[in-house]
């Protein structure tokens, strides 16, 4: 039985085997990135250097915008490289990271929605105490609070995941590496574990 330690490398799933149409994935993958960092930029610039907007909206949308930088950031450039390099390995070290940072962010993006919809709660339902319910401190608060459960939450699938032991080959069929596609690897039973983890996420 081979363990997790004797992969080195992941291979990921390619979209298809034609240069010409790799190549063409390349580009579409590289727009749509460069739409998602101009966008988010912006946004993030234009919160950060208007006055106006430093309000606790805005602030959440600001970290919104992080989010969603980073989370393209962690899967789009590799699919992106190895469309271009017509490759699909990603190393092991990259692929725990890639899990941790796109379990990190992406669990952090829901934390944050659930405290954006708070805010607009706050904002139609109890307008005369919305200055004090939400105020710079607690939104600063609130706001590292979603960015702490996201890294205890990302840290907490990727030590489950790979703990396992991987004995069904190396190939993910996904074009990043992702929790499911990795468990799909193991030769453990890790049902009620992955249970366990997902329970105490929600």
């Amino acid at each position: 039985m081979s363990n997790s330690s004797s992969i080195s490398e992941f291979l990921l799933l390619t979209f298809t085997g034609t240069r010409r149409l790799q190549l063409l994935h390349f580009w579409l993958f590289l727009g749509i990135y460069l739409t998602a960092l101009v966008g988010n930029g912006l946004i993030s610039t234009a919160i950060a250097c208007d006055q106006r907007l430093h309000t606790p909206m805005y602030f959440f949308l600001l970290n919104l915008a992080l989010l969603d930088l980073g989370s393209i950031s962690t899967t789009v450039p590799k699919a992106m490289a190895n469309a271009l390099w017509d490759t699909r390995t990603i190393s092991y070290t990259a692929c725990v990271v890639q899990v941790f940072l796109f379990a990190f962010l992406l669990s952090t993006e829901f934390y944050l929605f659930t405290v954006m919809s708070y805010d607009r709660y706050a904002a139609i339902c109890k307008p005369l105490h919305y200055g004090t319910l939400l105020g710079s401190r607690a939104c600063a608060t609130v706001a590292a609070a979603a960015w702490g459960t996201g890294v205890l939450n990302a840290v907490l699938h990727t030590a489950n995941t790979f703990s396992l032991p991987l004995c069904r080959g190396n190939t993910v069929e996904q074009i990043f590496c992702e929790i499911p596609h990795i468990l799909k690897l193991s030769c453990s039973y890790s049902y009620l574990r992955n249970l366990s983890v997902m329970t105490f996420s929600v």
